[in-house]
């Protein structure tokens, strides 16, 4: 059985401290998230894990003597495999993306190779000589087997399909691809692979949300560990089992997801207050007595009094206090200044039609959002919901039809990608830029996003990810406005920052125009979702589950029939109510089934075309979601 073991890690990065214990304990099967501040040390602990960052020891000297040295042990199971997801990968130069995905086949590759020499030799071995090399050829096979061999094609279609690679992405120069394409690759290979242990840092980055719930799906039925570290609640809802937090360097651990860990913190914190004032209670009434002893012994010149006030002394000194729970951290402190209401129609778009060369991106789609509303925009990546913020603000113009503003709408935009006029200036100088502000004052209003001290004069083009987030949030909240746009307003920020900026949204009496793929932050902040569907915009009452739940929905209504020979000639699907039908039928129904079933995984067996494959491996999802159907149809026909 798996068990991962490590205990009291103490880690340096050149001289600063970063983690001072870190402790965590896993089993096969345990799925764990790991959570805490931006600059925790969340990412240097996993790559501890992984052995990919070592452990510094002071040669000569017991550890816990040798300030600056590391200190911990990591107990990793003798021969378990370990893959950690690389934000930036990088491979040998000119490899396609397929070439990338089969790496994670080098093993069996390598044990096939053995197989096809062995079968060479044994083509002119004779004798014991033979049975040796029989011997060895059947251990080769088991082995073959164990790693996967004969699921080769198997993995590698289900992988693409969750992820979407098609098979003109396949075959793409890995090393033209985007940041986030490299990692969303890097994550397909090792998901390929399948390690024992796996280790995951923010691996819902970059993907949309149809392949965030396959994710979520493929991990919670994953047999080995898994290590996640993520700002995606939803996602740490749906996936772990355990909760390790990293709080002023050391950890505590969880039982359950994340909504669980954030009810037992909560009950933890409550009842150490409860501790913490009943112990200050005891504390003030012994120096209360200690005073009034010494008082006496000095008035009455009696040292039975000093005696008694030294002995309640030393025990005062020896209690182990109970520090006071913080239930407010130091974070941002967000506020927005009132603006002038706008018109009832603030964003108002009638028959947007917009493509790019052949690809359709919307086809004639509506949208109204009206004064007051939180509207969250959803689709898959590429679907344009970015083209449609772009539309809006002017930065694009449509084939056909028009999407604008309403009356009075002041409007404020925070990007994905948040660039600066002047990426040289440092942050103080680049919120003065545009508006009247004393030096002062502006450091005051910074210091509401986190920006303390020195860190005002650090120059823009050395920020972080999180930190140009909220210098631009800085910048915006200074505006007069009744409209915020935000694009993925999340990314980069971790979860108590993100709490934060919800709070502040929540108090926002403007309208507000999402796009996120943030289904936590959807369900605290969306009162409607617009969904990019068939080239239009459809809109779907209430927040990420209300959506999720209508979609549903919809999918149970209208079933999908398409005999195996259609697909394979690309025919038209034929939708239909199902209806309940007698026993007979069902079972017929049945039966047929399960052979195309059985004739799919043949096809896909001898099938080397990737996209096909893709089709095939959906084609079957399809089939034996209709069988589970028609089997629970076909036992309540027989009640």
């Amino acid at each position: 059985m798996l068990e991962l073991k490590v205990h009291g890690i103490k880690k340096y990065m050149e001289a600063t401290l970063v983690v001072n214990s870190f402790t965590l304990e896993a089993f096969e099967g345990d799925k764990v998230g790991i959570v805490g501040a931006n600059g925790s040390g969340k990412s240097t602990v996993l790559k501890v894990i992984a052995g990919i960052e070592p452990m510094h020891y002071y040669p000569g000297y017991p550890q816990t003597s040798s300030p600056g040295y590391d200190e911990g042990l990591i107990h990793r199971p003798r021969g378990a495999s370990f893959a950690y997801l690389e934000q930036m990968p990088s491979y040998p130069a000119g490899l396609k993306v397929i070439d990338v995905l089969n790496l994670a086949f080098e093993e069996v590759h390598e044990v096939e190779k053995q197989m096809r020499e062995i079968e060479e030799q044994m083509q002119i071995l004779e004798d014991g000589a033979l049975e040796k090399a029989l011997n060895k050829y059947s251990d080769m096979v088991n082995l073959y087997e164990s790693k996967g061999g004969y699921e080769q094609e198997e993995k590698l279609s289900k992988v693409c399909t969750g992820l979407k690679f098609t098979e003109d992405f396949l075959q793409r120069d890995f090393d033209l691809l985007s940041g986030g394409e490299k990692t969303t690759i890097g994550l397909g290979k090792i998901l390929i692979h399948q390690p024992d242990i796996l280790l995951l840092d923010e691996p819902t980055n970059h993907l949309d949300m149809d392949s965030i719930e396959w994710l979520e799906g493929f991990l919670k039925n994953y047999k080995g560990i898994v290590l996640i570290v993520s700002h995606d609640r939803y996602f740490l809802d749906n996936v772990v089992n355990k909760i390790v937090e990293i709080e002023d360097m050391e950890t505590i651990s969880y039982r359950g997801n994340y909504s669980s860990f954030i009810s037992q913190k909560e009950e933890n914190m409550r009842v150490q207050y409860e501790q913490f004032r009943e112990q200050q209670k005891k504390v003030n009434n012994m120096e209360k007595q200690v005073t009034s002893l010494r008082d006496w012994a000095l008035r009455a010149d009696n040292n039975k009094f000093f005696r008694r006030a030294a002995s309640i002394q030393k025990k005062l000194d020896k209690l182990d206090r109970i520090d006071k729970p913080i239930f407010e951290r130091r974070n941002m402190r967000l506020s927005f200044n009132d603006a002038v209401r706008s018109g009832n129609e603030t964003i108002k778009a009638v028959g947007v039609s917009k493509r790019y060369e052949d690809k359709v991106i919307f086809d004639g789609a509506d949208l109204m959002v009206h004064y007051g509303e939180r509207v969250g925009l959803v689709g898959p990546n590429g679907s344009g919901k970015t083209t449609l913020l772009k539309m809006l603000l002017g930065e694009e113009q449509p084939d056909a039809g028009v999407i604008e503003f309403g009356a009075n709408v002041m409007a404020a935009y925070l990007p994905q990608k948040i660039e600066f006029k002047n990426e040289e200036l440092t942050l103080l100088e680049c919120f003065r830029e545009d508006i009247s502000i004393v030096e002062g004052k502006a450091r005051e209003y910074l210091a509401k996003f986190m920006f303390y001290k020195k860190s005002v004069f650090k120059k823009v083009k050395f920020l972080s990810g999180g930190e140009r987030i909220r210098l631009k949030l800085a910048m915006l909240m200074f505006q007069d406005i009744n409209l915020l746009i935000l694009d993925e307003p999340t990314n980069h920020l971790d979860i108590d920052s993100i709490e934060t900026l919800e709070a502040a949204l929540d108090d926002f009496k403007g309208t507000i125009f999402f796009i996120s793929h943030d289904r936590y932050f959807i369900n605290k902040l969306g009162e409607r979702v617009i969904a990019v569907e068939d080239f239009g915009l459809k809109s779907y009452p209430g927040n990420y589950d209300d959506y999720k739940r209508e979609k549903s929905a919809e999918k149970e209504k209208a079933v999908v029939i398409e005999p195996f020979s259609t697909f394979k000639a690309k025919g038209q699907k034929v939708v239909h109510q199902l209806q309940p039908e007698p026993s007979a039928k069902l079972f017929r129904k049945i039966k047929v089934l399960e052979k195309e079933i059985t004739e799919l995984d043949l096809v896909m067996g001898i099938n080397q075309d990737y996209e096909e494959l893709d089709k095939l491996y959906s084609r079957k999802q399809q089939l034996n979601d209709e069988l589970e159907l028609a089997m629970e149809m076909w036992l309540k026909a027989g009640e």
